[in-house]
Order: C-alpha cells, then structure tokens, then sequence
C-alpha cells in the first residue's frame, strides 16, 4: 500500500529560508573579488602569479573538494557538516577581510572553499530530506536553484557598492552575519539526516577525486583565458587519467565514495549529463557579454553589472513557473526540453546583436538564463528524486561537480570560437597585441594617433562582436541538440516515492556483492 509522504510546514519553509544565505554567499564569492583586485593590489602588492591565485583558489579548492564533502555529509551527518562549514566559512571570512599579505589572503580563499565544498552540497541534500512531497520539493528546489543563479550577479555588484564606500575586506565582512544566524538557528530548524549503513570512508578516493577534477577545470580554464597551450592539454589529460582511476576504484570498492547504484536510478544519469550541457550554455554566454558591456559599449564595471542585473528579473520568475506547470501533470521530458529551446533562442537572439545593442543583449541574457534556470531546476529535482534519501548528500556533489565542469567547458569551447572569428576579422597588418584580444586591441588603439586609433577601435569591436555571434550560434545548436535529448531521454519519468528510490538503493547493494561489483 503506498502512502502519501508528509508535506513540509511552516519550520520546513522557514529552514529553506535560512538556507538560502549561505547558498546565495557562497555562489557570490565566485565573483565578489572583481572590483576588489584594485585595491587589494594597492594595499597587499601581490605578484601578478600571487594575484591569479587570489582569484582562482577559491573555485579549485571547491570544484576538487565537493564529491568528498558529499560523500562526507552523507557519513557524519549533512547539518554537523554545514554548521562545520559555516564555521569554516566565517572564520575565512574573517581571515580574508583583516589579511595583510597577499599569502595570508590566499590562504584564506582557499579556506573559504573548503567551506564552500561543505555548504553546497549539504543545504542540497537537507532540502532533499525536509520536502519529500514530490511537488514541495520541486517548488524547493526552483528557489534553491533561482537563488544560486542570481548570486553569482549580486556578487558582482555587492563587491562594487562595497569597494566604493568601504575598504576592500568588508566583501568579505558581509558573509559573516548570515553564517552567524545559519549556526544559531540551524540547530533548531534544520533536521539531521544521515546515512544509517555508510560502511567505512574511503580515503583513497579523496586524492583520486582531487587528482581527477583539478587538473581537468585548470587546464580547461586556461585554455579559454589564455589559448592554446600544451602545458594545458596535458594538465587535461592528466586529469582524465586519475579520473578513469577514480571511477575503477568506485567500481571495485566495498565501500566507495559515490555509489555506483546512483547511476542506475531511473533518470539520475541523463539529469547529470544534461545538467552540465546546461551549466555549459550559461557559463559560455558570460564569457562574452561581460566583456561586450564594458569593452563594446563602454560601460564601466560598475555600470555593466548594474546593467547585468535586468535579466534577473526572468531568472526569478522561470523555476516557479516551470514548478507550477510539473505539478499540474506537465510530463518533466517537455519542460527540460521546452527550457533548452528557450535558451537556445536567448542565443539566438545574442546572434543578432551589433555593437550597439544593449537592450537586445539584456533581452537575450534574460531569455537564456530562463530557460537554463527552468533546466537546472527541472534536473536538479529529477536527479535528487531517482538518488535515495541517504545518498542525497553524494547526488547533489556529483550535480555541483558537473557544473563546474560544464561552466569550465562553456568557456573554454565559446571562447575559443569566438576567438578564431575575432582573429579572422582584426587586420591582420595590426601589432599582436591587438589580434589576440578585443582588450589588447583598445589599449594599442589608445596609443595610435586620432583616425588611427579610432579605425582599430572600431574594427576591433566590430570583430567581436562578430566572434560573439559566431559562438551564440554554436551554442544555440548545442541548446537545441539538448533539446533533442531530453525529449527523447527524460520521456515517462516521473518523481519516484522514497519507497520506490529505497528498492532500488537495495537492489543496487545486492549487486554490489555480486563478483562484478557494479
């Protein structure tokens, strides 16, 4: 006899509300340094090595550390793993705003992400364990995933309106009153889940797993900020390598970190795949219309994420919307496909934009940003449903994992396309500077005489904008051939009750035992 699960009250609501802080200061801090690096340069007088990994420890750190700190919540406990977290993260906070050495503030980003690692996957997995019914929980994870959306922008814009009034290390002071509330009210609010049968931790999983994500998200930015170099084809492949070991190691241990049965509940493989072709798209579209407000239409940092900020507006309204329609009967195959089509034309539209098209390019962030927000929400519930309830913590690393593979990727793809068609249309008699990037060209513009400077200025934004239409195309053709897969992927496959997802975790343990091990 199946029984309805219980519905989740006013406390259950309230907890998400709480949260939704650390989660929306966590994805902040990816980009909360942009208008800070100027002062903190001025002030801590870092090497130019030194300031690149000011910037960048941060999202290696969290990248490499979230299966483990999944895996971790699912053994010790997701809310003693998140306050540990919140601890972690205030402290670092704390750390980082009062850093007199560039070292010091180093190494304070890179304990930022370790906390990072912890709160992501953890407040994932509690929403996971508080809203079992299928349609609350769908609601739940619209707001979580409109939240982690939107951070990322506010974060942009916090660290500008901070800079500007405040010295450099209150972006990081503002961290500290929501992960002072997360640890007062999160003993209260938050109820501990576990898993009760976790068998031992497998330590030897944990550098495998770093060995396999860090080098692979390295090698895969630096291709797209940097070109084409063979330092970083190799950093790639060794990272592949260590993650075909990691992969054999889950497979043939007792014990393993990330469970292979996860990948046999029904949907949970085609959500993770389709959740990274989504974070590809988004991260891919950033790459370029960052760089087209400010070096295209002449805004100042400020003033273009001040203007990033418009398209929110759509983002925050697209997960309900697409919640509302799954919980009246819309089978979720048509609403991840319907979502993929959506951002395909939000590419469409960044395709037909010229070099004075701001309001068409805000159009178009909107409309992709939507329909990627409709996506990850849609996925991230099918994923989280088909895991059971004592792997959720492992499910939503692997989810935040592909993530940050597939934004890795969107960049460094996008990138290189737009690139090839900037080179293509830059005069090819310009100084080198200028035929590498649209930045190097306006400096080298500067230092040329009235019509000169003026001629290279101009074809120089017009050859990006050019490359920006080229990669809009190829990643509206991306979005559209997603399309294509979830429809054909994702048919007839509703939300799973926990009694179903229970049988299958049970099935998977007994094939475990069996002389094949998966």
């Amino acid at each position: 006899m199946t029984t309805n699960p219980p519905r989740a009250g006013r406390r259950e609501w309230t907890a998400l509300t709480v949260l939704m802080l650390p989660l929306l200061l966590v994805s902040m801090d990816v980009s909360v340094l942009y208008f800070a690096i100027p002062q903190i340069s001025a002030d801590l007088d870092p090497s130019g090595t030194q300031q690149l990994w000011i910037f960048d420890i941060y999202g290696f750190v969290l990248a490499g550390l979230l299966m483990t700190m999944g895996a971790l919540g699912d053994r010790i406990g997701r809310r003693r793993l998140l306050l540990v977290g919140a601890a972690a993260f205030g402290a670092a906070s704390l750390l980082a705003a009062y850093a007199h050495t560039a070292e010091t503030l180093i190494a304070a980003r890179a304990v930022l992400g370790i906390g990072g690692a912890t709160l992501m996957p953890t407040t994932m997995a509690l929403v996971r364990t508080m809203f079992t019914d299928p349609g609350q929980r769908a609601k739940a994870i619209g707001l979580w995933s409109g939240v982690m959306t939107a951070g990322i922008a506010l974060g942009s814009v916090m660290s500008g309106v901070l800079v500007e009034h405040f010295w450099w290390g209150s972006v990081f002071l503002v961290n500290l009153p929501a992960m002072v509330l997360l640890l007062v009210l999160g003993p209260v609010l938050l109820p501990e889940s576990k898993n009760p049968s976790p068998g031992r931790f497998d330590l030897w999983s944990v550098p495998l797993s770093l060995a396999a994500v860090l080098p692979v998200i390295y090698g895969v930015k630096e291709l797209a900020a940097q070109g084409w170099n063979v330092r970083y084809v190799v950093s790639i492949t060794v990272g592949l390598l260590f993650a075909a070991l990691f992969v054999h190691r889950q497979r043939t241990s007792a014990s393993p970190m990330i469970s292979p049965a996860l990948f046999r509940g029904h949907g949970f493989t085609p959500a993770l795949v389709l959740n990274t072709v989504s974070a590809f798209g988004m991260m891919g579209s950033a790459y370029f219309t960052t760089q087209y407000l400010q070096s295209v239409l002449g805004k100042s940092a400020l003033e273009a994420a001040l203007w990033s900020l418009l398209p929110s507006v759509l983002i925050g309204a697209a997960a309900p919307v697409a919640a509302q329609l799954a919980q009246r009967g819309v089978e979720r195959a048509y609403l991840v496909t319907a979502g993929f089509t959506i951002a395909a034309c939000g590419y469409g539209l960044l395709a037909l934009a010229g070099t004075d098209s701001l309001w068409l390019v805000l159009a178009a962030c909107g409309v992709l940003a939507a329909g990627i927000v409709v996506v990850m929400s849609q996925l991230t519930d099918l994923a989280l449903s088909s895991a059971p309830v004592e792997k959720a913590g492992a499910a939503s690393s692997l989810l935040e994992t592909g993530t940050e593979f597939g934004g890795a990727l969107g960049m460094a793809a996008l990138g290189s396309i737009g690139t090839a068609v900037y080179r293509h249309g830059i005069p090819s008699d310009t100084p080198a500077p200028a035929q590498e990037t649209l930045g190097g060209a306006l400096a080298v513009a500067a230092e040329l005489p009235g019509r000169a400077g003026d001629a290279l200025a101009t074809a120089a934004r017009e050859a990006f904008t050019d490359g920006m239409q080229g990669a809009a195309i190829a990643g509206a053709l991306l979005l559209l051939a997603a399309a294509g897969l979830a429809a054909l992927g994702l048919r007839h496959t509703p939300v799973r009750t926990e009694a179903e997802t229970a049988d299958t975790e049970n099935a998977g343990q007994a094939d475990s035992l069996s002389p094949s091990g998966v």
